[in-house]
């Protein structure tokens, strides 16, 4: 065996894969055993990988092409790999490492699935590995920024290898700062401030894809995004690449801020550079509004594009009813206003017992609103409706709720 620390082999997807024996690197149950590894494998991540293969295997039936697909930062080579095995149309995987031992564990995954020829890997630093391929002829269809923390510091290489209508998949671990616990780290990673807020997740993915946009347009590039989730403790985002400096200038347009109220939970998109033309007190209120941004403010997912993806889950097999329904919540949402309401948050605030979120989506509907439920929080409701509805809507479920027990005793 050609490592020198301990293994395990495993299956996921169809990949027979070697990878760190995590046990081996966990002092107690706080450790977190992945950063601890020599070689970074993450079990608890198969979910998004499961859907990376669905959104590439998606992609490709898209753009009509082969696909010359890159991972940068592939750690033990799980991704790529099963992008070889599992999605049609793939040509060419280029893996890298700047890491010795994850170049050494992910080219002997390689040969494990008899995968030579196709997918090659490398040891070198990500933006050095992107920039050698920055050339036309060398870049990618489809690049993965898969990262143990910000994706940020890759962006830049990254848009520069990817072909004209390629795909860039990021994701981001670094919740705290993209969810407002360290707003001023956001604004120094993303160029935004974020917010802690309810509606934190969503924040979170708007302003990496704002990130991506503000980068892209130094290029004169502009972004789609086509799908997105929050999963876990990471964001993963999926947006095409389409080059021309009008495109980029329609990507800046879709640029904003999201202005709040943390008293009466009133919100607002600003399609501004800088919210110059927005007063700094709530107009239901009077409270001092907070502000989160520059960040993305159209959409988020694709409709037409999730339907893709769902009509794949019928081809990948081992892809469980969890993913199948994340998807189909996220479909349902894709077209819903921005940000969310968490009742939980308004039951707390009216001090109300919180009822069944079915209830007050009906009773939101049945006052002329936009309902829907949001992947973002099991709790989380999306609608166009102001918080006063959203309010009232609560107050009706909890009336009906209580009569109803009334009538059971």
């Amino acid at each position: 065996m050609i490592f020198d620390f301990p293994v395990d082999f495993i299956g996921e997807g169809m990949a027979k894969i070697v990878v760190p024996n995590l046990s081996a690197f966990k002092r107690g149950p706080w450790d977190y055993a992945p950063s601890k590894a020599p070689v970074f494998y993450n079990p608890l991540m198969k979910p998004c990988r499961d859907i990376a293969v669905l959104v590439l295997q998606s992609y490709g039936e898209y753009s009509h092409r082969d696909l010359r697909v890159s991972e940068p930062l592939t750690g033990c080579g799980v991704r790529g790999i099963r992008f070889a095995k599992e999605v049609k149309g793939v040509n060419s995987v280029y893996l890298n490492d700047v890491s010795e031992r994850a170049y050494r564990m992910a080219k002997y995954n390689v040969q494990l699935n008899d995968l030579e020829g196709k997918v090659f890997v490398s040891n070198e630093d990500a933006n050095l590995f992107l920039s050698r391929h920055a050339a036309l002829s060398q870049r990618f269809d489809f690049i993965d920024i898969d990262p143990f923390g910000s994706p940020a510091p890759y962006i830049d290489s990254a848009i520069r290898a990817l072909r004209d209508g390629g795909m860039l998949a990021l994701t981001a671990t670094d919740l705290a700062s993209l969810c407002g616990i360290y707003p001023k780290a956001a604004l120094r990673k993303y160029g935004g401030l974020s917010l802690k807020t309810e509606y934190a997740r969503e924040i979170a993915v708007r302003l990496l894809a704002g990130c991506l946009a503000s980068i892209a347009a130094k290029h004169n590039i502009g972004v789609k995004i086509l799908f997105s989730h929050v999963t876990k403790h990471c964001v993963r985002l999926y947006a095409l690449i389409e080059y021309g400096a009008r495109k980029a200038d329609r990507s800046l347009d879709n640029m904003g801020f999201l202005i709040h109220c943390p008293k009466c939970f009133y919100r607002e998109a600003v399609r501004d550079i800088l919210p110059l033309n927005v007063s700094l007190r709530c107009p239901e209120c009077s409270s001092p509004l907070k502000a989160a941004g520059p960040l993305w403010l159209r959409e988020i997912v694709n409709k037409d594009f999730c339907a893709v993806i769902e009509k794949n889950m019928e081809i990948i097999k081992h892809v469980n009813n969890e993913i199948a329904k994340l998807i189909s919540v996220i479909r349902e949402e894709a077209e819903a206003p921005i940000t969310y309401y968490v009742i939980d948050k308004i039951c707390e605030k009216i001090k109300a017992p919180t009822p069944p979120i079915k209830e007050v989506i009906n009773n939101i509907r049945d006052m002329g609103f936009k309902a829907f439920r949001t992947h973002f929080h099991n709790r989380g409701i999306k609608t166009d409706a102001p918080p006063s509805i959203v309010t009232e809507a609560i107050k009706r479920a909890v009336k009906c709720g209580i009569y109803n027990r009334k009538l059971t005793l």
